[in-house]
């Protein structure tokens, strides 16, 4: 009587098919990799074993061993908290999917040591494609994994030290809208709240705010930007100094969602009304029970597009290096306000996927 060994404190191997169906391991092998030449009989009675054991072939292995691909791409993000990024991971897998891919998501925060480490980690695991959100600094160190056949496609920013595709927003064009909007109402005197600028996409909000002012012939006071506001509770508290201050600004521009809401939470807390534009529009703002305009995009569209980047350089194809630049319109929220902002979409795309 064959004895089984397999235990349930972990997973059947092909040993524990092998004695379970009375066979050697080699037979094992040639029908779980598929070779017609095993004698029916044999096959059918390591089939049955299999099931009965509940045995799955380790596809890792199989993969190592010859090289092929795995059908996983990968994809490495900021904040798995933040809806902006759970929107992207989303549209990546619906496109992985329509591809019979399966999507790994991985985390690396703004380190680039962390990012550097995910990127290596996801190679090991032979993903056929990576799309990044990257952080901060120089790439360059990814070049190699590149050159070893992993293509990559970067989301939200350009890579810095690396000739790589990616799919951006036209955050200059957003940030010159949206603070034109205010300066066309009358606020000359409007307060900035931005992320550090170590993040290209903040430099280049902060230039196209600085940007609408010249295009007015009007002079801009760097003293009312306030950097480093990462979080709502450091815009928040950062709100309440500016309040405070005997000439407060009259209006207030947001470098993102999370500094947007911050802000709005100390205005409405002192019953204050000043208009407020924020780049990046958040969950609920339309239920805001006072007036936001947000500068909105297709972060969807980010996503999917980055991912249908990557298949194209997955399935061989030889081009250039593109940038995706994805337009940004202004849209007033609130409960008390009328439909989206008559002006959008503010821009167009500067280049498509060709």
């Amino acid at each position: 009587m064959v004895t089984d060994s397999h235990s349930p404190s972990r997973r059947p191997t092909m040993t524990d098919v092998a004695q379970r169906a009375g066979v050697s391991l080699k037979t094992v092998s040639r029908v779980v990799n598929g070779v017609q030449t095993v004698d029916p009989e044999m096959a059918g009675r390591v089939q049955e074993a299999a099931d009965e054991l509940g045995y799955r072939p380790n596809f890792a292995a199989a993969v190592l061993r010859s090289g092929a691909r795995t059908a996983t791409i990968g994809l490495l993000i900021k904040d798995l908290r933040n809806e902006f990024y759970a929107t992207i991971a989303a549209a990546v897998a619906d496109v992985a999917r329509a591809n019979g891919f399966q999507l790994i998501t991985s985390y690396s925060g703004e380190n680039a040591d962390d990012e550097l480490e995910a990127v290596q980690d996801l190679c090991r695991r032979r993903v056929d494609g990576l799309l990044i959100v990257p952080t901060s600094g120089d790439h360059a160190g990814l070049q190699k994994e590149r050159d070893l056949g992993t293509p990559m496609v970067f989301l939200d920013r350009r890579p810095e030290g690396l000739d790589a595709d990616a799919v951006v927003l036209d955050n200059f064009a957003g940030a010159r809208a949206g603070t034109g909007m205010l300066l066309d109402e009358g606020h000359t005197r409007i307060g900035i709240l931005i992320d550090t600028l170590r993040m290209p996409t903040m430099g280049e909000r902060l230039n196209g705010v600085r940007q609408a002012y010249t295009d007015r012939g009007l002079s801009f006071d760097e003293s009312l930007v306030v950097h480093n506001v990462a979080t709502p509770d450091k815009a928040a508290k950062r709100m309440e100094t500016i309040l405070a201050a005997e000439q407060a600004p009259t209006a207030f521009f947001c470098g993102n969602n999370r500094s947007g809401v911050g802000a709005l939470r100390t205005l409405w807390a002192h019953g204050r009304t000043e208009p407020l534009v924020c780049f990046d529009d958040f969950h609920l703002s339309d239920l805001m029970p006072r007036p936001v305009t947000v500068i909105g995009y297709d972060n969807y569209a980010l996503g999917a597009l980055g991912a249908e980047l990557l298949f194209r350089r997955i399935r061989g194809e030889d081009f250039e290096s593109q940038t995706v630049v994805l337009p940004t319109r202004l849209i007033r929220r609130g409960t008390t306000t009328d439909a989206p902002h008559p002006t959008s979409p503010v821009n167009q795309p500067t280049e498509g996927i060709q």
